[in-house]
C-alpha cells in the first residue's frame, strides 16, 4: 500500500470502529427478553447494515481485510468479542461465516473469493460445518461434476445458512473442502437434541446425499482444511466470542450486586476482584492469540501453539468466572429466565470444543524444546 492508501485504510477501519460501537451501546442497552431457542435475525440484520459482512473481504474487493491483516485482525477480535457479548449464539454463526471468508481467501481461486462475496451479497449467511453425521460425507465424480453422499451434523444456523464449506472425503485421498448450497428444506434434518445452551444458534443436520456440485465448488487441494497454522489458528476467533460472553456475566454480576445493596461487602468485592483478573487474562491471551494468527514472522509451530494455550487459558477463566457468579449470586443464578442463568450455559456449552487435551499437550511439547517467540511486526 501506498502512504495514502494505508492513511484511508486506517481511516476506513476507525469509522467501522466507530460504528461498531454504537450498534454495541444500541444492543447492550436493549432488554434481555427474546426466547432462548430463537435466531438473532435483527440483530443479523443490524451487522449486515453495518457493514461488518462486507469489511471482512480484502480490501482489493473493496472490504477492510479484517480477515488478511493485522490491522483488520484486532478490529475483528473486537467485532466478535462485541457479539459474543450480545448474543453467543450469534458469536458462533458470525465466527464460522469468518472461518468460510477466510478459508476461501487463502486456498480459494479469484473466481471462487469473487463468487463468494457474490453469494454473501444476498444477504446470505455461510456456515462451516464439518462434524459427520454416523458416516463421513463423501464426493464422487460424475462426469463433469461431483455428488455428495452423507449428513453433516452439529450445523449450527442450519435454518438460516445458504451456503456451507464442508468436507468430503474422496475415494482415495485426503478430505476435499467443498461450497455447497444449503437452502433445500426438505434436506435439513433434527440436531443431536436440545442442548443446554446455545439453542438460538439453531444447530441442526444436513442432508448432501445426492446432491451434486461442480468443480469450481471445490476449494484448495485435498487435506487443505487440516493444513496447519490455518486449523488451529481459527481457534483464536472462538476465544473472543467466548471473552464476550465472559465480558456480559461481569456486567450482569455487579449490575445484580448493586440492585441489592450486595457490592461493598468485602467477600462480594473480592470475588468481583477475581473475577476481573480472569477477564483480563483471558482478554490478554486472545490478544496474543489474533497477533500470532495473523504474524508473518513465526513458525507454524509457534502459532499453533500459542493459540491452542490461548483457547485453552480463555475456558479455564471463563469456566472459573462462570463458578464464581454462581457463588456470589446463589440460588438467583440458576433461575430459568434470567440473563445471567441463561448465559452462563451458553457460554458452558460455547467452551466445549474438540480436542483440549492435545491441544495443551502439543503445545506443551513445542514450548518445551523451544523458546516463547518475541513480539514482531
Amino acid at each position: 500500500m501506498s502512504v495514502a492508501d494505508q492513511s484511508a485504510y486506517v481511516e476506513g477501519l476507525a469509522l467501522f470502529r466507530a460504528r461498531m460501537q454504537c450498534l454495541f451501546e444500541e444492543w447492550k442497552a436493549k432488554p434481555f427478553s427474546a426466547p432462548e431457542n430463537q435466531f438473532p435475525v435483527e440483530l443479523l440484520n443490524a451487522l449486515r447494515t453495518m457493514g461488518a459482512f462486507d469489511a471482512l473481504f480484502s480490501v482489493e474487493d473493496n472490504g477492510l481485510g479484517l480477515c488478511q491483516t493485522s490491522e483488520g485482525g484486532q478490529v475483528l477480535l473486537t467485532l466478535l468479542r462485541r457479539i459474543g457479548y450480545l448474543s453467543l449464539s450469534l458469536g458462533r454463526c458470525l465466527e464460522g461465516h469468518v472461518n468460510v471468508v477466510r478459508l476461501v481467501e487463502l486456498y480459494g481461486t479469484r473466481f471462487q473469493r469473487h463468487a463468494l462475496k457474490l453469494q454473501l451479497k444476498n444477504e446470505n449467511l455461510a456456515g462451516i460445518w464439518v462434524t459427520d453425521g454416523s458416516s463421513a460425507v463423501s464426493i464422487q465424480r460424475e462426469g463433469p461434476s461431483y455428488r455428495l453422499s452423507g449428513i453433516k451434523g452439529f450445523a449450527s444456523g442450519v435454518r438460516q445458512v445458504s451456503v456451507a464449506l464442508i468436507t468430503a472425503i474422496p475415494e482415495h485421498g485426503e478430505a476435499l473442502m467443498v461450497l455447497a448450497p444449503t437452502t433445500d428444506l426438505e434436506r435439513q434434518r433434527p440436531g443431536p437434541g436440545a442442548l443446554t445452551g446455545m439453542q438460538a444458534s439453531g444447530t441442526g443436520a444436513y442432508d448432501f446425499t445426492g446432491l451434486q456440485i461442480s468443480p469450481d465448488d471445490i476449494i484448495g487441494s485435498p487435506g487443505d482444511y487440516l493444513r496447519q497454522p490455518e486449523f488451529s489458528a481459527g481457534a483464536w476467533r472462538g476465544s473472543a466470542v467466548a471473552l464476550g460472553g465472559m465480558d456480559h456475566l461481569i456486567d450482569l454480576l455487579r449490575e445484580e450486586l448493586l440492585e441489592r445493596e450486595r457490592a461493598g461487602s468485602p467477600h462480594q468485592l473480592a470475588r468481583i476482584g477475581e473475577a476481573l483478573i480472569l477477564q483480563k487474562t483471558a482478554a490478554m491471551w486472545v490478544h496474543e492469540a489474533a497477533q500470532a494468527a495473523y504474524s508473518a514472522h513465526m513458525k507454524s509451530e509457534d502459532v499453533t501453539s500459542i493459540i491452542n494455550l490461548a483457547r485453552l487459558a480463555v475456558e479455564k477463566a471463563a469456566l472459573e468466572l462462570i463458578t464464581l457468579v454462581q457463588r456470589s449470586l446463589g440460588l438467583s443464578a440458576f433461575i430459568k429466565g434470567k440473563a445471567v442463568e441463561q448465559v452462563m450455559r451458553d457460554l458452558a456449552t460455547y467452551l466445549r470444543q474438540p480436542a483440549p487435551d492435545e491441544a495443551l499437550t502439543e503445545a506443551a511439547a513445542w514450548f518445551v524444546h523451544h523458546d516463547w517467540p518475541e513480539a514482531g511486526p
